[in-house]
C-alpha cells in the first residue's frame, strides 16, 4: 500500500469515527445555539488532547491506555462529567446563553474534557488509531504527521459543520429548538454518562472481584 492510499484510508476510517453519535455530537448541536463557530472550539479543545495521545502512542505507550485501572478511572470519571454536564443543559434549557454544554465551560474547554473523559476514544487510540500509527511509522516522520493532521481535520470539519447547522437550525426555530436540543442532547449525555459509569463498575469487578 503507498501513502496516498494509506492516507485516504486514514481519512474513511477517521471520518467513521468521527460521524459516529456520541457525546462530542450531542456537545457540539447544543454549543451551536450559542455560535456556529463552537463545533471548531470544541475540535481544537479535542485536538489538545488527541495530538499529545498521537505522539505518546507513536512513542509506544499504546499499552498503557489498555490497563483495566487506567480503563477504570476513565469511565468513572467520565460518566460523572457527562451526568454533570447532561443535567446543567437540561436545567439550562430555558436559558439561550447557557445551553452548549450546560455549563459556562467554553467550547474549547468542553472538547478537552470530552477527550479526557470518554474511555472509547482512548480504548480506540490504543487499538485502531495505535495500528493506523504503526502503519504511519512505516512511511517515515512526515506521513505521521500528515496522517495526525489528516485524522484531525476530519473532526474539525464534522464538528465544525455541527454546529453551523445547528446555529442555523436555531435562527430559523427560534426558541423552541433551543428547548428541544437542549433537553435531547442533555438526555443523550445522562444515558452516555450512565452507561461509562456502568463500565467503570464492571472494570472494577474484574480488578477487584478475582481478589476476594
Amino acid at each position: 500500500m503507498g501513502e496516498a492510499m494509506f492516507l485516504v484510508q486514514a481519512v474513511l476510517i477517521s471520518l467513521s469515527g468521527a460521524l459516529s453519535p456520541g457525546p462530542m455530537t450531542a456537545v457540539t448541536i447544543g454549543k451551536g445555539g450559542e455560535s456556529p463557530h463552537a463545533g471548531a472550539f470544541i475540535a481544537i479543545g479535542h485536538g489538545i488532547v488527541e495530538f499529545p495521545l498521537m505522539i505518546a502512542i507513536f512513542l509506544g505507550v499504546a499499552s498503557f491506555f489498555a490497563l483495566w485501572h487506567i480503563k477504570m478511572a476513565i469511565a468513572v470519571c467520565g460518566g460523572c462529567v457527562l451526568i454533570y454536564m447532561g443535567m446543567m443543559m437540561v436545567k439550562n434549557r430555558h436559558n439561550l446563553n447557557q445551553q452548549g454544554s450546560g455549563t459556562n465551560a467554553s467550547p474549547l474547554i468542553a472538547g478537552i474534557l470530552l477527550a479526557i473523559g470518554n474511555p472509547y476514544f482512548l480504548v480506540w487510540w490504543a487499538t485502531v488509531g495505535a495500528a493506523l500509527i504503526g502503519n504511519a511509522m512505516e512511511f517515515g516522520i512526515i506521513i505521521f504527521i500528515l496522517f495526525m493532521f489528516c485524522h484531525w481535520m476530519c473532526d474539525f470539519i464534522w464538528y465544525y459543520l455541527l454546529s453551523f447547522l445547528s446555529f442555523k437550525g436555531g435562527h430559523f426555530w427560534g426558541a423552541r429548538f433551543h428547548f428541544v436540543t437542549s433537553i435531547v442532547c442533555g438526555i443523550f449525555l445522562i444515558g452516555f454518562g450512565a452507561k461509562f459509569l456502568y463500565e467503570g463498575m464492571s472494570y472494577c469487578k474484574r480488578i477487584y472481584g478475582a481478589l476476594f
